[in-house]
Order: C-alpha cells, then structure tokens, then sequence
C-alpha cells in the first residue's frame, strides 16, 4: 500500500480503538498484535520504521545466555519460546546460527559447557541444535579466522540471527494487510486530553506530516506510548504544566558495533567471548556477507538520534578482537561503525552501572490513561505486545477481545515451510514470497551493489529492489532505502555514499517528484559520519 493509500486510511476514521505512538520493535508489535483482533489500530512514526534502536541491534535472536549466569531461567525461557516463534512466522528473515566459544584456559570448555547444556534443557523441544564440545581442530575449522596458539578446544551451541530492520517493516506490512493505519515520517506533536467528562484522559495526538506539512488529529480509546529510550519525552507531553514532576523511566545505554570483512572471521559461525579481560561480552558474528564485531554498555545522558561512539569503545571493540582473531582488525578495516541507544528501564535507584539495571520491559500507566510500554529485546517483542495489551484490559482502556493471535501468524512474506531453498542472489532471500513480485519490477538484474563475499545470505541492492521500497515497504527517502531496506550503510557507508545519487535517481521515477538536494547531502553526511572512527 503507498503512503497515500495509508494517509487516507489513517484520515479515515473519526476515532480509532488504538493508537501506538513509534514504529520500532515494541510499537510494531503493540499494532500488528491489536490489528490482528480485530481492533482500529492508528500508528504514528516520527522518522522511519525501525530508526532507532530497533535497525542497531547486534542482529541476534536469542535466548539470554549472560542471564543463565544470573539465574533468570525463567526469562531465559520465555525469550527461547519466543526465539522459535520468530523463526516460525519469519523465516525469511531469522535463521539458526551456531556460534563457538572458544577456550583458551583449560576449565572453560567444561565450565561453559555445562552451562550451554542447561540453555539446551530450557529450549527443550524448541532446541536449534545440540551444545557440542569441541576439539581444537574442529574449533578452527568453525573459525577459520580464531587465533589458535594455547587453543584448548571450545563449545558449540545454537542460537539465531536476523535482520532487524527488514523485521521491522515485515510487522509494518502486516499491520497494514491487517487493517491498522501506520504512518512513518510524521511526528507527534501534542497529546490530545478529553473534557472533564472524559476525565482528562488521553484520547489521542497531534501529529505533523513531514512530507504534507499537514496537521493530523488522531483520537483513540487508549494511546500506547512504545517510543523507546525516547519515552519520556512523551510522557512529559502528559504532564505539560509541569514536566520536571514525570520521574524517568529510562536510563539509556550506548551500543556500539564495527563491520569488517567477513574474511577476518571466516566460515558460517559466530564467535562468542564470554568475558573480555574488563568482563564484557565480546561478539564476531558473520552477517550478510560482512562480520559484525561489538559489543559495548556505556551509559548516556543524551538522546541523540544518530549517537556516536566513542574513542574508548572503538578502540576496545578493535582491542579485544585483535586477542581472539588471527588478523587483528585495525581502525583502516572498518567499513562502518553504527551505535544504538538501549532503553533501559530504570531501577528505583538510580545507583549502580548501567549492567546492573534490568533489560526486561516495563509497562506504566498514568493517571491519565497513558500506556508507556519500554525496556526488552527484539527477541520477546511479540511476547511484550500481548503483555500490554493485558495491561490495556486490565486499565479498562480496551475491551478484552479473543487471546493474542500472533504466535502463529506468518509476517509479510514468510515462506510457508520454514526449509524453504535460501534464494542465490545476493539480497533476495531475505523477501521470501515476495521475491516473484520483485523480479516482476523494472531493474531486476540491474545492480547497483552486490557484496564481493559469495556467502549465501550476502547483502545486494538492485533497481527492483529500490522500486519494491517505495511501493511496497513505505520508504520515501535515500536514508530509508540504504540504510533499511537494504543495509548497506551498516555494512559499507563509503559504498552507501556513492550509491546515494543513483538511488535518489530511482526514488524520483518512483514518487513522481525530485529528491531535494539537502535530502543527498544530508544523507552523505550521515554515510560519512558511519566511516569516520573518533
């Protein structure tokens, strides 16, 4: 459906049951899950679908095994519930990956091994494969890039990957065929409160479109605040008088991820360093044709929207994998360098480093009826969705209709056997069914980039695939195309820049109007700021 299609549907209702403000993980999901009830769901984005926290994940579906150590079993098992779900209802999107700690003392294969077993017995039938220990031979044959001197063997165990922001517009679409009204690039401005009858509750926003200039009035029965480390902002829009009264519900932690060639890795598995000598956890996971290296848990004051690393954090990232790979990555490999902010939920002390604070959501509501839903992971973002709208019933916002229908529900896309053959060309698996319709589009086999590596699940941008945003996937910019629709700003910014031109060049054929000028130059700012270490 195209955005004026969406305009329309949005402008069509005089009140609608829902409306979700944020389109990121936990807003797409608090949408798709309402709509498939059968509710009258409104969304509104500020920017793009997943621009956020939710397009800078460390790419992985998992189960939690840092909190094994910490013995949240139950967490543990919900998320590996959810794990198979996921890869259930998005194959096309989410794939089992094995990953390999190594182990360089002679204690940790057992020790991390007995570990892995019990992750094993959580995941019980929904398992992706049996913790192995393994020789230090079959170690380098896993990891043909791990450093081997003083290796002593290592274990293998199961977990999976994903493509967050390709995730992210699968639940957009979903949403969509299923009746809601998402809007992306169009910001709140103003919550809307009801008369005294009403009570002062919150029934609904004021909302700019970036494109239009339009003013939009969007009214609901209850209004879910899924904004994620930027919820408070929102939140003091519920108390306008006095904002300094709204205690905050975030305490916000940077992330930071390097991309290098996938040659420093090698192979189909991940690395996973349990604890770095500062006692962090050190990923190098291989994806879409390029190793992903991170990660790192700074906590922030600010909000940024594009959040920088810093120098420290590089060089830690550059530090540690330098002691586990042979070939140590330098400052010159890193194709791009991506950060984003966790919305971490805030303990009732703010004492204590950002490790300490919970990562499971929180969901408030306030005098006024204001849903504010925060914290969580990719991994149990449909699980989130079904608690607040337990929590919407239980407030009396929403009237309680038929149990959560999305456990079973195919996102836009998914193949209907999860063993469907991975499409060769490069790109093209991750759209599933929807690969027929692309090969119909004008520009199919014209390339703009393809990644040099002859992985299976590499990265490529055609012509097709940059008309298929715009008509199908809602983009409508430069930004929203080369950054999520197709990843190449995290995987090659130098690359995304040079190709900013000739995808403004298509998105003008394909919205019927020119890309103004300060759209590619902001675009090529940001590419450059994804390439440039501190």
């Amino acid at each position: 459906m195209d955005r004026t299609s969406l305009l329309a549907r949005l402008r069509s209702r005089p009140r609608y049951d829902l409306l979700v403000i944020g389109g990121g993980a936990t807003g797409l999901g608090v949408a798709l899950d309402a709509a498939a009830r059968g509710y009258t769901v409104a969304l509104l984005e500020a920017d793009d679908f997943g621009k956020g926290t939710s397009s800078r994940s460390t790419k992985l579906v998992h189960g939690g095994v840092r909190y094994l150590a910490q013995g949240k079993l139950s967490l543990v098992r919900e998320a590996l519930h959810e794990r198979a779900t996921l890869l259930a209802n998005a194959a096309h999107l989410a794939q089992p990956l094995p990953f390999v700690m190594p182990g360089y003392r002679r204690w940790e294969t057992p020790w991390y091994g007995a570990g892995l077993k019990l992750y094993d017995a959580l995941a019980g039938a929904r398992s992706l494969g049996r913790t192995e220990m393994m020789s230090s031979a079959r170690v380098q044959a896993c990891l043909p890039g791990v450093r081997h001197d003083r290796l002593y063997g290592g274990v293998r165990y199961w977990d999976a990957q994903f493509d967050d922001a390709r995730l992210a517009i699968a639940l957009a679409r979903t949403a969509v065929q299923r009746g809601a009204a998402l809007l992306n690039h169009c910001a709140v401005t103003a919550l809307v409160h009801g008369n005294n009858e009403e009570g002062g509750r919150v029934v609904g926003a004021r909302a700019v479109d970036s494109e239009t200039g339009e003013d939009l009035l969007v009214t609901a029965d209850c209004v879910v605040n899924a904004t994620g480390v930027w919820v408070d902002a929102i939140r003091g829009m519920d108390a306008p008088i006095d904002r300094s009264k709204v205690q905050p519900m975030v305490s916000p932690s940077q992330g930071v991820h390097l991309v290098v060639d996938r040659s420093f890795l090698g192979g189909d598995h991940a690395l996973l360093v349990p604890k770095t000598a500062d006692g962090r956890v050190l990923f190098a996971v291989p994806w879409l044709g390029m190793t992903v290296l991170g990660t790192t848990d700074t906590p922030r004051d600010d909000l940024a929207a594009e959040p920088e690393p810093l120098r420290e954090e590089v060089a830690f990232i550059l530090r540690e994998a330098g002691r586990y790979l042979t070939r140590a990555p330098q400052p010159s490999d890193v194709r791009s360098v991506w950060v984003g902010l966790r919305p971490l939920v805030k303990p009732d002390s703010d004492a204590g480093a950002t490790k300490s604070i919970s990562r499971e959501h929180a969901v408030r509501i306030s005098r006024s009826g204001l849903v504010t839903v925060t914290g969580g992971k990719w991994t149990t973002y449909r699980s989130m969705a079904e608690d607040v709208l337990e929590r919407c019933f239980g407030a009396g916002l929403l009237v309680r209709r038929p149990a959560g229908m999305t456990a079973a529900l195919p996102l836009a896309g998914a193949p209907a056997h999860s063993d469907m053959p991975i499409s060769r060309p490069p790109g093209k698996h991750l759209y599933g069914t929807d690969a027929s319709a692309l090969n119909e589009l004008p520009g199919a086999d014209r390339w703009l980039w393809r990644c040099d590596d002859d992985a299976p699940l590499r990265s490529g941008l055609s012509e097709a695939m940059v008309r298929f945003a715009v008509r199908q996937e809602m983009a409508r910019t430069v930004e929203d195309v080369l950054a999520r629709r197709c990843r190449l700003l995290f995987l090659d910014a130098r690359r995304a820049e040079e190709l900013a031109a000739p995808v403004a060049a298509i998105l003008a054929d394909e919205l019927g109007r020119p890309i103004p000028d300060v759209q590619l130059s902001a675009f090529r700012q940001l590419a450059r700021r994804y390439y440039t270490l501190p």
